[in-house]
């Protein structure tokens, strides 16, 4: 098995965690991958794929290696009278784990930026980085491209648009952590490709980037664009949503280069789930009814909010609004955006969502005050808006000062849910 050379090319405003996260993750592969060689075992060679794409995801929904990566970010205090750098073969950081051994078995990494040297990140943590010009005459497996903090008014560095364009078609796959999309957008790579971002930031990508059909809800999305059928893997380019879902991203390249098994192990040792369940919208307490605060439908919003469990039909909204029914679906679709149905079933949703996180009240009680009038509606509303069951949702995101309801576990009332 060949080393795969992965480069994440970093613009001078790089959000550190969003390349940490992966590199972390090919860390922990390569960490799982040397200790099954220093055991003496093949056996993970032998589950591991014969070619790049057999562990491919088409579109997935996923959760948040043992050389120490070679040029590996290493955040520096701020203090430091001379910055560390950021890539050795000799001084693997601390580690609880043994270290691996000295060759790289699986990974090679590489942070470079047009400059290299010392960048200071978002937040501030500065690291070193190396030229990427210096790459040009070296094999890349992988670019990556992570996020930076983006604005109506973001300019993008030129230069790095420009190696990313010219240096993409020599990687096997190009991905991109949130806002990295905005990178690869600008050169051209999602040009007629499905791609996501941070759900914040996805309206501002598709209006800047019209050609690039843009879906907020995935937690990352693998497009293969016309070629899907080819079988040497180029022309793959994955993009994901914010910070901890370039974690899920990595965790599924590992599993489509070295297999289930090594995914799942390197997974394990970083405490996260291999796939975890649903999109961004189980993670997003904004509604686009929300962001449209200010406009002519705003007070009806809040009207809304306050009687959810009340059939709130086009009718019933369009004399609240005192407008004709057919006058207040036109103007609604015009200003909101989407019907007046969609933003009934966006607010009982998310006031379910937040009940569910904040009390434990019963599932009953929720769906009666959110207006879902069951809880067989509650639960089909969770699965086909957020791929989870209520209680599969409260358990993850249930508040540490919620009150307890005595005798009532989350485990066992999930039991009971999924029993129904």
């Amino acid at each position: 098995m060949s080393v795969r050379h992965i480069v994440f090319a970093v613009a001078p405003d790089l959000v550190l965690l969003d390349a940490c996260g992966p590199l972390e993750a090919f860390w922990r592969a390569e960490l799982t991958m040397a200790a099954a060689e220093g055991a003496g075992g093949g056996g993970w060679r032998a589950q591991m794929p014969t070619n790049p794409g057999a562990h491919a995801h088409s579109a997935a929904h996923a959760h948040p290696a043992a050389h120490p990566p070679t040029h590996a970010p290493t955040p520096m205090p701020t203090d430091a009278p001379t910055p560390m750098p950021m890539h050795t073969h000799t001084h693997a950081p601390t580690h609880p784990h043994p270290h691996p051994r000295a060759r790289p078995i699986a990974y090679r990494t590489t942070v470079a930026s047009i400059d290299g040297g010392v960048l200071q990140t978002f937040p501030g943590l500065p690291v070193v980085t190396e030229r990427l010009d210096s790459l040009d005459a070296e094999p890349i497996d992988t670019l990556i491209v992570p996020g930076v903090p983006v604005d109506q008014h973001c300019t993008l560095q030129p230069e790095l648009v420009a190696w990313i364009r010219r240096n993409a078609p020599r990687a096997r796959r190009v991905c991109s952590v949130c806002t990295g999309a905005f990178y690869l957008a600008a050169a051209g790579l999602l040009d007629g490709r499905r791609a996501t971002t941070h759900w914040r930031d996805a309206p501002h990508l598709a209006r800047r980037f019209p050609n690039v059909h843009v879906d907020a809800d995935p937690i990352f999305i693998r497009d293969a664009g016309p070629d899907e059928a080819r079988s040497d893997g180029e022309r793959v380019v994955w993009t994901s949503a914010g910070v901890t879902a370039g974690i899920d991203l990595a965790l599924a390249l590992i599993e489509e280069d070295l297999g289930h098994a090594v995914a799942m192990q390197a997974a394990r040792r970083l405490v996260v789930f291999m796939k975890r369940p649903g999109g961004q919208s189980q993670f997003s307490a904004a509604l686009a009814a929300q962001a449209s605060a200010g406009g002519p439908f705003e007070a009806l919003h809040s009207w809304m909010v306050g009687h959810l469990r009340e059939d709130l039909t086009v009718e019933r909204l369009a004399e609240h609004a005192r407008m004709t029914p057919r006058t207040f679906a036109r103007r609604y679709v015009d200003e909101v955006g989407r019907t007046p149905a969609k933003t009934v079933s966006a607010l009982r949703l998310e006031a379910a969502s937040r009940a569910l996180a904040e009390s434990r009240r019963p599932l009953k009680r929720i769906a009666l005050d959110c207006g879902f009038g069951s809880e067989q509606n509650l639960r089909r509303a969770f699965v086909r808006r957020f791929g989870v069951l209520p209680l599969e949702y409260r358990e993850r995101f249930m508040s540490a000062t919620a009150p307890s309801s005595a005798g009532h576990s989350g485990a066992a009332a999930r039991a009971g849910e999924e029993a129904r």
